[in-house]
């Protein structure tokens, strides 16, 4: 029995990167075997084993060929007779299909290594297009090693745009999509990841709603559309916020401007109706984790009213403030600050964001308004549902008084 160390930890290691987790590769060998030395299987579909001791995955070689449809519809073998060499050339991209032994010499049977020096994203072979998952992943990596000057090679596009063409990606669950997009959220570069899907022609079956933002002009500059608009925006705001519940939420926001951009409507009550509707069905079809789906939801419904704050009622503002349920999950007044605070169309508008600092009066406001003491009101009678108007009349006056000062200082 033999093992190797494989994928991302070599290809970290070799671009100075550091190492997050570590797979194993194990050649010669058996499941009893590896059962009887205390290995615990956890794979179903192929033998994966977890060490004793450190946990780490350990994979018996193997090959795969394809009979089916989607990223399921494989034939897994696996044998002491499946050499390294059979398990290496089964991977998606050669940056992946390096190994390395426990002397640390390095198995290269692609010339990945050549291609991390080149910094390209290369398939291994025509089997790349037997796996729809691998246009994600490519979009991912693409995304996680923009920085590093990492380009896709014309061929290997050439592959995922007929992957796209021949719909294999209808037969992509919601859970994998969700998995690779948000890996590719949390990278430096997660602008990339959508411009990739776009150029292979996925961005209109993945998301339909961000495909479709090419499609409407952007009325500040000439030949421009909103999809580049979202591409350049999405890039400046991930600079500085790395959250994935922001980054998601952030570009949740350009769906709301579709009520300004489609074609002219009396009916605006429809207009928001197909806002509301393009952004529950996005959450739903890609099964988005409820704490990001909740702050989604909120900036965007409440997106217009948050860049008008200052000429809204103090009333309206305590609404808001209920509404969103800041009493018991203060945080999320912060990140709502946060993404207020960044105006989309920045390039044309960045003094102006500047003198408006939503985040800091959303941030005020909370601290006057959370100061009103329900104790107090239980103490002078009120009981049921006058408890609450009541808490509403008070904390609406306070804002009334503070907003008067501000102004009058000013």
């Amino acid at each position: 029995m033999k093992v190797y160390l494989v994928g991302g930890a070599v290809r970290d290691f070799l671009l100075n990167l550091p190492i997050k987790d570590r797979d194993w590769v194990v050649v010669g060998s058996t499941p009893k075997e590896l059962i009887k030395k205390k290995f615990k299987q956890v794979g179903k579909d192929f033998p994966v084993f977890l060490h004793p001791k450190t946990f780490e995955e350990y994979a018996l070689a193997r090959t795969e060929k394809k009979f089916g449809f989607g990223y399921t519809g494989f034939k897994t073998s696996y044998s002491k007779k499946i050499t390294l060499y059979q398990d290496l050339l089964r991977r998606d991209l050669t940056i992946n299909a390096v190994a390395q032994d426990k002397n640390g010499d390095f198995i290269d049977p692609v010339n990945g290594i050549r291609d991390l020096k080149l910094r390209l994203l290369r398939h291994i072979s025509k089997n790349f297009q037997d796996d729809p998952l691998r246009i994600l992943r490519v979009a991912r990596f693409s995304a996680k090693f923009a920085h590093l000057g990492f380009i896709i090679v014309n061929k290997t596009m050439y592959l995922m745009k007929k992957m796209v063409q021949n719909r294999e990606l209808s037969f992509l669950t919601s859970h994998r999509v969700w998995n690779e997009t948000k890996k590719a959220l949390v990278t430096q570069t997660p602008h990339v990841y959508f411009s990739v899907l776009k150029r292979c022609n996925a961005l209109s079956i993945l998301f339909p709603e961000i495909d479709y933002l090419y499609k409407i002009n952007y009325f500040l500059f000439k030949n421009y559309n909103l999809g580049e608009q979202f591409l350049f925006s999405l890039s400046s705001f991930s600079k500085n916020n790395f959250e994935i519940d922001l980054r998601f939420s952030f570009f949740c926001q350009f769906l709301v401007y579709y009520n300004f951009f489609i074609k002219k409507n009396k009916n605006f009550v429809y207009k928001d109706i197909f806002k509301d509707i393009l952004i529950k069905n996005m959450l739903s079809r890609l099964d988005v984790p409820i704490f990001i789906r909740n702050l989604s939801v909120h900036i965007a419904n409440n997106y217009f009213f948050l860049h008008n704050i200052f000429s809204e009622s103090s009333y309206n503002i305590i609404l808001l403030f209920n509404r969103i349920n800041v009493w018991r999950n203060p945080i999320i007044i912060l990140k709502i600050g946060v993404l207020s605070d960044f105006c989309i169309f920045f390039s044309k508008c960045k003094n102006n964001c500047k003198k408006n600092k939503i985040g800091i009066f959303l941030k005020i406001i909370f601290f006057i308004l959370n100061s009103v003491s329900v104790k107090f009101i239980i103490q002078q009678g009120f009981t049921g549902l006058w408890i609450n108007q009541e808490l509403i009349r008070l904390r609406t006056f306070v804002l009334d008084i503070y907003r008067l000062r501000i102004f009058l200082i000013i």
